[in-house]
């Protein structure tokens, strides 16, 4: 009886310690998912706005393709670093 005692309670401590560690990483998951989900709509959006809005379009390719508009100014700046004319 001792003996079987004994093992249940180690089977049981066993089993708590995992059920511990399996609530824990479902909390980790629960966290990660709602991360996921804000991240899906922030895509949603621009999506969105790449199939209706131009002047979005436009700045996108102002400010991540550097392109210009007929009839733009273009200044441009020596990089920082880089010496100057001599």
């Amino acid at each position: 009886m001792v003996v079987l005692a004994v093992v249940l309670a180690v089977f049981g401590v066993k089993e708590s310690v995992r059920a511990w560690q399996m609530r824990r990483d479902l909390r980790a998951v629960e966290r990660e998912l709602t991360t996921l989900r804000g991240q899906q709509a922030d895509l949603a959006k621009t999506v969105e706005r790449l199939r209706t809005d131009p002047l979005y379009i436009e700045k996108l390719a102002r400010e991540e393709m550097g392109m210009v508009r007929e009839g733009d100014t273009v200044l441009k700046f020596p990089s920082q670093g880089s010496p100057g004319p001599r």
